[in-house]
């Protein structure tokens, strides 16, 4: 994970790597692995969470959220809605609290 986040523009490395610190504040027991070419974070084995850079953004995806509601130009939904997602471009402030709520939400952690 770290060779993926380090090959990224600077400031998408700063963005991942405070996603993947609040990641582990949160989930203190996740694990990570590439998977897809891309990190995930996997609590009892399964996938909670996956970053992704793009060319102009990074996205973080939290998994089994089908209860969390969609917030307009903030947080979207992607398939189904059992996935929701948040895109960050360069600039933009990161609530890493509101992430770490819905990533709490999502997998049962306290």
């Amino acid at each position: 994970m770290t060779a993926y986040i380090e090959m990224a523009k600077p400031w998408q490395t700063r963005v991942c790597t405070g996603l993947r610190e609040m990641v582990h504040r949160t989930l203190p027991e996740a694990e990570e692995a590439l998977q897809y070419g891309k990190p995930h974070f996997l609590r009892d084995g399964r996938p909670s969470a996956v970053i992704h850079i793009a060319r102009d953004k990074v996205s973080f995806m939290v998994l089994h959220a089908a209860g969390i509601e969609a917030v307009p130009g903030l947080l979207r939904s992607l398939g189904n809605g059992d996935r929701k997602a948040i895109d960050i471009r360069e600039g933009d402030e990161v609530d890493h609290d509101f992430l770490a709520d819905i990533l709490r939400r999502t997998t049962g952690a306290r």
